[in-house]
C-alpha cells in the first residue's frame, strides 16, 4: 500500500529511456539542451479506490502537453516508477484546479518550436504549448514559455 494521499497533486519528471529510438533521439537533445537530467513533465495526481476485500488499485492521472500525443493531454501513467520518474509533492493545489486549466486548454497543439525556444529565451505561440509551460501555466503562473522541466524540477524541489 502506498504512503500517498488521495487526491494529492505532483509534479513528475520524467528521466527514463523511451522505448523507440525517436523518442530516445528527442529526450536526449531536450536534456542535453536544457543541461538536466529530464526530458518531460506532468502534472499527476493520485488516485486509489479499494477493489474487493483486499486489493487496492492505485493510478496517477496525468496532465501535460506532449509531443508524443499530438498536444494538451490526460493520461494514467505509472510515474510510481523512480527508475523513470521522480515526483515532488506539490502543496495549494487541487485537481480541480488543474482540470479547470485543461478544460481551457484541451484543444491546444504541442508547441515544438516553443519547447527549443526556451534554451533560447524566445516567447512561444499563444496557441500551443510544450511540457513545462504547460505544467507551469497550469499552477496559475505565467510566462511558463521560459522554463524547461529541469527549471521546474529546481524551483519546487527548492521549496521547503
Amino acid at each position: 500500500m502506498s504512503d500517498k494521499v488521495n487526491g494529492q497533486v505532483y509534479l513528475a519528471l520524467y528521466k527514463g529511456k523511451a522505448k523507440n529510438w525517436r523518442s530516445r533521439l528527442v529526450d536526449s537533445v531536450i536534456k542535453l539542451f536544457t543541461k538536466g537530467e529530464y526530458s518531460h513533465c506532468e502534472i499527476a495526481v493520485f488516485h486509489s479506490e479499494l477493489v474487493g476485500n483486499y486489493d487496492i488499485n492505485e493510478w496517477f492521472r496525468c496532465y501535460t502537453s506532449s509531443p508524443r500525443d499530438g498536444g494538451v493531454r490526460i493520461k494514467c501513467i505509472n510515474v510510481n516508477d523512480s527508475n523513470k520518474w521522480d515526483l515532488i509533492k506539490l502543496d495549494n493545489v487541487t485537481e480541480d484546479e488543474i482540470e479547470e486549466f485543461f478544460e481551457k486548454t484541451k484543444s491546444k497543439k504541442y508547441d515544438l518550436l516553443g519547447a527549443i525556444g526556451v534554451v533560447f529565451h524566445n516567447k512561444h505561440s499563444r496557441n500551443r504549448y510544450f511540457c513545462s509551460e504547460w505544467c507551469w501555466e497550469a499552477l496559475g503562473r505565467s510566462q511558463g514559455w521560459r522554463f524547461s522541466p529541469n527549471d521546474l524540477a529546481m524551483i519546487f524541489s527548492n521549496k521547503k
